[in-house]
């Protein structure tokens, strides 16, 4: 049976069952992201055992729904939610969700194919203190975009997630040339999913990414937050490479595709 859900407590305590895989989802329930969400979960029971999360603040919106075992579940919740999804998403799905979508949708994009990191040994990140870095505020905003758009066009980013308070920035000759921020950040339900973590080309090869990423998650560690996750390309080796040099270590297979509804 497919039902929305509002109950933040029972949406946490099935997410925290693997809290690693389920970070986006636990991250969003914090209140500086609720506002944007709509949850939808396969209950058949009435306990939640498949999540789907709509997230509404970017246009498209964000489809999250990487599912729990047995993943023919998730397939099953998201072919019933079809119907009601907007016409176009950014889809964060298993295969078998995917699949379960395509009567509907058709890809704009090819599938690509994405490894969700966890961090999982943080005895390496004592490095990173005291690493070169400084933290940005909403007045960086500016000198944030223009690195963005030299280092990472089309990004995920949008200007209030400086208010986190969770970025950090490495300058060159006191130009900003390196950035490692969050997507989501919440004290309250102890997770934060990097994100947003760009070199300038001309600064890149000299590790700042990894340097920056590593003070970051130490004070992640700091604000009491006890899951970190990011996500990354699973044919992006050298990122990958350095994130689990960080600590970092692979609990989850995805594809991130764009859908478009099916017009019959």
């Amino acid at each position: 049976m497919l039902v929305e859900v509002t109950d933040r407590e029972a949406i946490a305590t099935h997410c925290r069952k693997r809290p690693g895989v389920h970070a986006y989802l636990l991250g969003d329930l914090d209140d500086f992201f609720w506002p944007y969400t709509r949850w939808y979960a396969w209950s058949p029971g009435g306990a939640i055992e498949q999540l789907a999360l709509v997230y509404g603040e970017p246009e498209p919106p964000v489809l999250l729904a990487l599912g729990d075992p047995p993943l023919e579940d998730v397939g099953r919740l998201l072919a019933e939610l079809a119907p009601t999804l907007p016409d176009r998403v950014y889809a964060h799905l298993t295969t078998v969700g995917l699949r379960a979508l395509l009567d509907d949708f058709e890809a704009e994009t090819a599938p690509a194919e994405h490894l969700k990191l966890a961090l999982v040994d943080t005895d390496g990140l004592r490095s990173f203190a005291n690493a070169g870095v400084e933290l940005l505020a909403p007045s960086h905003l500016g000198e944030l975009e223009r690195l963005y758009d030299a280092a990472y066009p089309g990004t995920w980013f949008q200007p209030r997630m400086l208010e986190t308070g969770r970025y950090l920035g490495i300058r060159d000759d006191g130009r900003l040339v390196c950035v490692a921020g969050v997507h989501v950040h919440s004290p309250r339900y102890g997770v934060a999913v990097l994100g947003n973590v760009a070199t300038h080309p001309e600064a890149r090869g000299r590790g700042l990414a990894t340097k920056a990423c590593g003070e970051l998650c130490r004070l992640l560690l700091e604000d009491g937050i006890d899951t970190i996750a990011l996500n990354v390309r699973s044919d992006n080796e050298t990122a990958i490479g350095a994130y689990r040099r960080l600590g970092f270590e692979p609990v989850a297979e995805f594809v991130e595709v764009m859908l478009r509804r099916r017009h019959r």
